[in-house]
């Protein structure tokens, strides 16, 4: 059985694809702001803001639990209204051995479609596929929607 896998979901937005893609990239700090019972905190470790090799270390609750992850920003496409995020360090490296995060939002007539896209390989069989993280960035991604569209 492999322990490598990936796991997919999207959500509709009223926000455009270009001002979403810019928070994560540019401005994650300021996503505690819009979803506080989700994400407390999100602070620079190392590089700029909105840069690529930035590093990022985020502050949320998942499950109920309070957790931290750290993550590499890899990549931002801003064309394709694209970032990258491998995870270094954190909760999720309890039971993974690599995770990768990739948000693509797509321009719609009105507003975008958010896709989010985790692959990863799991420490052991025995972890579950990370649905409900795959759920906490969809819901998340709603809230930020939302608020982007007031």
């Amino acid at each position: 059985m492999s322990l490598s896998g990936k796991v997919e979901g999207e959500v509709e937005i009223k926000a455009p694809a270009e001002k979403f893609r810019e928070i994560f990239s540019g401005r994650p700090h300021h996503i505690s702001n819009v979803s506080p019972e989700k994400v407390q905190g999100c602070a620079l470790h190392e590089g700029d803001w909105g840069t690529e090799g930035s590093v990022i270390c985020w502050d949320y609750v998942h499950d109920g639990k309070a957790k931290v992850v750290k993550e590499i920003v890899e990549a931002i496409d801003e064309q394709n209204h694209s970032v990258t995020f491998k995870v270094v360090a954190g909760d999720l490296m309890e039971e993974y051995k690599s995770f990768k995060a990739v948000l693509q939002a797509t321009p719609k007539s009105e507003g975008s479609v958010v896709h989010w896209t985790f692959e990863y390989e799991k420490l052991s069989a025995d972890v579950p596929e990370p649905n409900t993280s795959l759920q906490f960035v969809l819901d998340l991604s709603k809230d930020i929607g939302s608020h982007l569209s007031q």
